[in-house]
């Protein structure tokens, strides 16, 4: 690699700066460690409305510069930017501008490569004929065309017009375009249109040295005794953002089947761990209470790094019901916590849960499929343990960033290398 490689990434959000999501982990991992390559990073986002609980430096290197760009809500939207108001007004007039500076930082000699995330690069997309630096475009879930399952109601649908066009506008003048797993390369195909070599598999991933520094049995051990969960009681945990698409009133519906069948989950003390935060958590708790299951569920809200990593370790199984997913990262923490799975046929998960070999995989939805999955999966709880060195296996091999950031780095030499040679 070329000590002078300079990328741009230009992203609507990171972590720490703006909050914790999939997409800010994404982009955060892939800024350090690139930095880690000795790749010169700079990062043209919104500015920080968060700050790292430690005070410490969000990156930790002198590699990564930050560039801020303004990113202007509108009544009723939302900083976090998950509106549909939002992402379809303010994401794409941010593209526009945070594009425009990666053009600037190209035009000037600054930088080789713009790397961008979604609709975040429109702005040098509209300018990429006048360019020399390749376009790297990752789309993410795609959730504005629907995800990987059928297409979101008519509103929502006809709400995302400008988003999808902004996207779409972005990946006609992209050198290439990742897909985060290979079950999302049809919907890719099907919504963007790719050129034939276009599309370049790179998963999104986990730090396995940053979640192994976290991992701890003592800690898993006090996360139990800290809310009064006995040692030989079955714990399932679930981690996402309380939003209708996560599913998790689809495994509600499936543990109170579950522990009405007379079957494994019924004959155990049992408890379900639900980490996370979000509007749809009012209705979750009623549907707990309906179901009288509420003796039963934790709602443990927002954890620290450390904390989920002993709610990952305490688990019996962990249990991803959503009904739409992009790569889903607490999944690969998860697995990386050597720990089988119970998930969603959806977005990019049968990309790593292989049903008989790490866990089980049903239909987003399906809570009848559910429950009888967690039911085949505590009913034989030794080979829980032999799934979950699976899981760890899958990760290493596969989904680790010490592996991912040198195919990143590879596609970007080879696109420079083709600019050059063309």
């Amino acid at each position: 690699m070329s000590p002078r490689l300079r990328v741009a990434v230009v992203a609507r959000a990171v972590t720490p700066l703006h909050g914790v999501g999939g997409l800010e982990r994404s982009v955060h991992d892939l800024v350090r460690h690139l930095a880690g390559r000795g790749v010169h990073v700079t990062l043209i986002t919104p500015p920080a409305w968060e700050s790292p609980a430690d005070g410490a430096e969000p990156f930790g290197s002198p590699l990564v510069t930050l560039m801020p760009v303004p990113y202007v809500t509108f009544p009723f939207a939302n900083r976090r930017g998950t509106t549909i108001l939002d992402r379809s007004t303010a994401y794409p007039i941010f593209g526009r501008r945070a594009g425009r500076e990666a053009a600037s930082l190209v035009s000037s000699g600054r930088i080789d490569v713009v790397h961008a995330f979604g609709a975040s690069g429109l702005g040098y997309a509209l300018a990429r004929s006048r360019m020399p630096a390749p376009l790297v475009l990752n789309p993410q879930g795609l959730e504005e065309f629907g995800g990987t399952g059928a297409p979101p109601p008519w509103l929502k649908h006809a709400g995302y017009w400008p988003l999808r066009r902004a996207v779409r506008t972005t990946a006609r003048a992209a050198d290439a375009i990742i897909a985060t797993d290979r079950s999302i390369v049809p919907t890719i195909g099907r919504h963007l249109h790719p050129r034939p070599g276009q599309v370049h598999v790179i998963p999104n991933g986990v730090d396995l040295v940053a979640l192994d520094a976290l991992a701890s049995a003592p800690e898993s051990a006090g996360v139990r005794a800290r809310h009064g969960i006995a040692p030989d009681e079955t714990v399932l945990v679930s981690v996402g953002r309380l939003e209708a698409n996560k599913g998790f009133d689809v495994l509600v519906d499936a543990l109170a089947r579950a522990s009405r069948s007379g079957r494994a989950l019924a004959a155990s003390a049992w408890r379900w761990v639900l980490i996370g935060a979000g509007p749809f958590a009012r209705e979750i708790e009623a549907a707990v209470h309906a179901n009288a299951l509420a003796d039963r569920v934790l709602f443990a809200g927002r954890a620290s790094d450390a904390d989920l990593q002993a709610w990952y370790g305490t688990a019996t199984l962990f249990v991803h019901p959503t009904r739409y997913e992009g790569s889903s990262l607490v999944t690969l923490e998860a697995m990386a916590r050597r720990r089988a799975v119970v998930a969603s046929r959806a977005g990019g998960l049968p990309d790593k849960v292989r049903p008989g070999e790490n866990g089980w995989l049903v239909e987003p939805g399906d809570a009848a499929a559910l429950a009888s999955a967690l039911e085949d999966a505590l009913a034989d709880r030794a080979r829980l343990t032999a799934m979950g060195d699976k899981s760890r296996a899958i990760v290493e091999r596969e989904f680790a960033w010490s592996v991912l950031v040198d195919r990143q780095i590879a596609l970007y030499e080879q696109l420079l290398h083709r600019a050059i040679t063309q």
